[in-house]
């Protein structure tokens, strides 16, 4: 039986430094992605008002 994965990638950019978006398909809060070199991190993806990202569920 597949396993079934919980984040997408929705979006990306960049070979060296990269930035990517991700999404938890259970919850729809959008995640920022950015890795250079040998370094990355993540965070919410925020709105102007500080609010998280959130994207439609689609089942």
């Amino acid at each position: 039986m597949a396993k079934k994965e919980r984040f997408e990638k929705v979006y990306s950019q960049g070979a060296v430094n990269i930035m990517e978006i991700w999404m938890d398909k259970e919850t729809g809060v959008n995640y920022v992605f950015h890795a250079s070199g040998y370094a990355g991190g993540m965070t919410p993806l925020l709105d102007r008002d500080g609010k998280p990202v959130i994207s439609p569920i689609v089942n």
